[in-house]
């Protein structure tokens, strides 16, 4: 054989060997995800039921995978801000976003923010869903005034109280407030007359007589009220104000990365110590994976779009 052809060989064999020798590596590069840790940004501060939901997955999740799961928290517009933050980080599964009921919400008020829900982001898992209630406080009414105190315009208590007024077909005067609890003192001194907040918030000013409750803002009982009807045992069906968390990831992300992420926050909202903490903040673990949660997210935008519409908020065509 000629030295030509000698030294083909030798180079076509090497280079075929080195591209095999390749192969095994990447597959356990991938395998091995994630082998640092993985951040979590939560728009709300430490103590909320977002940042508490975010800890217990982090916890079980962060043991399934491996590797320290840190939870950031970067509160501000209803986690706006926290969304744009991930919607700019690197798509590395390395950053994570901790998506709720209230971004739905304030990006229908707000659609020219530097982040979209649907293009920016990459669904991972539905993690918990927790009852809206309505209270109401025993007082002397104001003729043609309804006082509904609400946690900020554009927040999913808000949302829900339009959703309440265009199906009872009555006017509500919105009274926003910074955080819950303000709006639920106000509410206990009489001030307000009615509020949307979440189960965990008011439970108890119920249990002491304070408030009222009149029905959750969902089909079914909270397991937190079991004695409070359902919106639909009250008299009006479909009606479905509920607040919730997920977990997403900036588009671009793998899908061996989206579905490790996934499975492991799937198992870890349905173990027995994350299961008592959701329930005790009245949230039921739902840990759907990435197409229900993509499909969920898009529902939401749809029907608190419409929601906006027919109230007449503002910037609500984007998402029609």
């Amino acid at each position: 054989m000629k030295p030509t052809s000698s030294r083909r060989t030798f180079f076509g064999t090497a280079a075929g060997a080195a591209a095999l020798a390749c192969l095994p590596r990447r597959t356990i590069a991938q395998d091995a995800y994630p082998t640092r840790p993985v951040h979590v940004i939560v728009g709300f501060t430490p103590g909320t039921a977002a940042d508490i939901t975010a800890r217990v997955v982090a916890n079980g999740a962060g043991a399934a995978l491996g590797q320290q799961i840190v939870i950031e928290n970067k509160p501000g517009a209803g986690s706006s801000v926290a969304a744009e933050y991930v919607a700019r980080a690197a798509n590395d599964g390395y950053t994570l976003f901790l998506p709720s009921a209230s971004i739905v919400t304030h990006q229908v008020m707000n659609p020219d923010r530097a982040f979209d829900l649907v293009r920016d982001f990459v669904p991972i898992a539905l993690l918990a869903s927790g009852a809206v209630v309505l209270v109401v406080k025993l007082a002397r009414s104001k003729p043609g005034e309804v006082l509904c105190g609400n946690a900020g315009v554009g927040s999913m208590p808000h949302f829900a109280a339009e959703l309440f007024a265009q199906r009872a077909g009555i006017k509500l005067l919105a009274v926003p407030y910074p955080v819950s609890p303000q709006a639920i003192t106000d509410l206990v001194a009489g001030r307000t007359m009615m509020m949307f907040s979440p189960a965990s918030t008011v439970i108890g000013q119920i249990a002491s007589g304070k408030l009222r409750a009149l029905a959750t803002a969902a089909e079914k009982r909270a397991p937190a009220l079991p004695d409070v009807p359902s919106m639909s045992e009250a008299g009006m069906p479909d009606f479905d104000g509920s607040l919730w968390f997920g977990l997403s990831a900036p588009a671009g992300t793998t899908q061996a990365a989206i579905e490790k992420i996934a499975g492991a926050a799937r198992n870890a909202v349905h173990s027995p110590e994350a299961v008592e903490t959701l329930r005790k903040q009245g949230f039921d673990p739902i840990g759907e994976g990435p197409d229900a949660f993509g499909r969920f997210v898009r529902s939401e935008v749809e029907r608190w779009s419409e929601v906006a519409r027919v109230a007449g908020m503002k910037s609500w065509s984007r998402f029609r």
